[in-house]
C-alpha cells in the first residue's frame, strides 16, 4: 500500500447481513408467520401465492455501493443470494468474468445498447421500453444457435415512479406484442417504489395497488409470469405485502438502513474509510486555512492535515459539519475539503504524523457511521458510498 487512506471492506459482514435479512424475511413462526400468510391472501388471488419467504436478489451495481463488485457479489453468491443484480450489461460482465455464477439481472435500459454481452455472459435483461423488447427480440432472433430457445427477461412495470417501465395503464396497448415474442420469455414482473424511504408519502401504497391491478391483468394480455417482485431495502421493511416471490435489498446488504427508516435486523456496517495524518501544524489567532483561508480562529489551534479529499468521495460541504476520529476522540473538519487533503482541528490532543484517523468507521469505542456522516451535510448514504474514489484501495477481509 502506497496511499494512506483505504478503505476496509469486511465480507464476512456483508454476508452476515444477508443471513439476518433472510432470517428476518422468514422469521420465527407464531405472529411473524400469521402476518406472512394474511399478508400474501391479501395482495393476490394467485393460487401460486403461499407463505413461502420470498428469496433475495442482491443488488450489487455501482460497483456493490462502493465497496466492490466482484469481491461483494462473490460473497453473497457463497451466503446464499438467490441472484445478484446490476445497472447495465458491463457490470454484468464484471461479475461473469469474476465467476459470478448465479442468476445476474440487468435493471437499466437496453434501447441503445450493444447487446451481445446478454447472451454471452448469460445474463437476464429487464425489458421497460418497447425500443428495449424491439432490439432485444432482433438480437434473440440473430443468435438462433443459442443452446436455450427463448431469452429470459424481467418486465418493468411503471406504477408511479416515471422513470423506466412500462405503464401501468396503458399495458393492453404495449405489453400483446410482447407475449407473442417467439424469441423472448418473460419469466418475472417487476416495479420500483419511489417513496418506500418516506412513510408520509401516500405514493407508496398507490404503487402498491397499480402493481397487483398489473399482475391480475398480465394473464389475458397473454403474460403468465412466474416470479413477482417490487421491495428494495425501505419497502421490505416497511410492509411484507410487497415482498412477492423475491426481495431487492441494496443498503441493507451493505448494514445500512435507509434513512429515516429503523430496523430491528442485526446488521454490521461493513465498509471504513481510513486514513493516517501525514502533517501536524499549529496556526495563530486570526489565521484560516485551505482555499479560500475559511474557518478563522481567534485562538491558537492545532491543525492536522488527511490525504484525502473531494477526489476521493469526501464532500467540500463536510467543512464546519463533520468529524473525523483521531486517539478515540471527535474533531471537527475545517478549512474547505480540497482536491487530495483535509484539515482537522486537533487543538488539545497529542498527535503526530503516522497517527491513524477514521472516516467512517469506530476507533477505540467512538463510532463515525456513513448515515451520520451523510446526514450532516444534507444527502443520503447511498451518494457518500457510491463516491468513494477509484484511487482509494479496497482491502477485504
Amino acid at each position: 500500500m502506497i496511499r494512506q487512506t483505504v478503505a476496509h471492506v469486511d465480507l464476512a459482514a456483508i454476508e452476515g447481513n444477508l443471513r439476518a435479512i433472510v432470517a428476518f424475511l422468514s422469521g420465527s413462526g407464531g405472529a411473524r408467520s400469521e402476518r406472512r400468510i394474511s399478508a400474501v391472501e391479501h395482495r393476490t388471488s394467485d393460487p401460486r401465492a403461499t407463505a413461502k419467504p420470498p428469496r433475495v436478489i442482491a443488488v450489487v451495481k455501482a460497483n456493490a455501493y462502493g465497496h466492490g463488485a466482484a469481491e461483494v457479489g462473490l460473497a453473497l453468491e457463497r451466503a446464499g443470494a438467490a441472484m445478484l443484480a446490476c445497472a447495465d450489461i458491463e457490470e454484468g460482465i464484471l461479475l461473469r468474468r469474476a465467476g459470478a455464477r448465479l442468476p445476474i439481472l440487468v435493471f437499466g435500459a437496453l434501447g441503445i445498447s450493444d447487446l451481445d454481452g446478454v447472451f454471452e455472459y448469460d445474463l437476464t435483461p429487464t425489458i421497460s421500453t418497447p425500443t428495449a423488447a424491439e432490439n432485444l427480440e432482433a438480437a434473440a432472433m440473430r443468435r438462433k444457435d443459442r443452446r436455450r430457445s427463448k431469452l429470459r427477461c424481467h418486465l418493468k412495470i411503471d406504477t408511479g415512479m416515471n422513470r423506466l417501465g412500462f405503464r401501468h395503464d396503458n399495458l393492453a396497448r404495449t405489453l400483446p406484442v410482447i407475449a407473442q415474442s417467439e424469441h423472448l420469455a418473460i419469466d418475472a414482473v417487476y416495479t420500483h417504489f419511489a417513496t418506500a424511504d418516506d412513510p408520509e408519502h401516500l405514493a407508496f401504497g398507490q404503487q402498491r395497488e397499480r402493481f397487483e391491478k398489473a399482475l391480475a391483468e398480465l394473464p389475458s394480455l397473454g403474460i403468465t409470469e412466474h416470479y413477482r417482485h417490487a421491495a428494495n431495502s425501505a419497502a421490505l421493511l416497511r410492509d411484507e405485502r410487497v415482498w412477492y416471490d423475491f426481495v431487492r435489498p441494496g443498503l441493507l446488504l451493505y448494514g445500512i438502513v435507509p434513512p429515516p427508516l429503523a430496523a430491528t435486523i442485526p446488521l454490521r456496517p461493513a465498509l471504513s474509510l481510513r486514513s493516517r495524518i501525514v502533517h501536524v501544524k499549529g496556526t495563530r489567532p486570526g489565521e484560516g486555512t485551505g482555499y479560500g483561508l475559511q474557518s478563522v480562529s481567534s485562538t491558537p489551534r492545532t491543525l492536522a492535515v488527511v490525504p484525502a479529499g473531494y477526489a476521493d468521495g469526501l464532500d467540500r460541504r463536510m467543512a464546519g459539519r463533520a468529524s473525523m476520529l483521531v486517539r478515540g476522540k471527535r474533531v471537527p473538519i475545517v478549512g474547505s475539503v480540497c482536491m487530495d487533503m483535509t484539515m482537522i482541528d486537533v487543538t488539545g490532543l497529542d498527535v503526530h504524523t503516522g497517527d491513524d484517523v477514521v472516516i467512517v468507521g469506530t476507533q477505540e469505542g467512538a463510532e463515525i457511521g456513513m448515515r451520520e456522516l451523510a446526514a450532516s451535510i444534507g444527502t443520503i448514504p447511498y451518494e457518500l458510498l457510491c463516491r468513494v474514489g477509484t484511487r482509494i484501495e479496497r482491502q477485504y477481509t
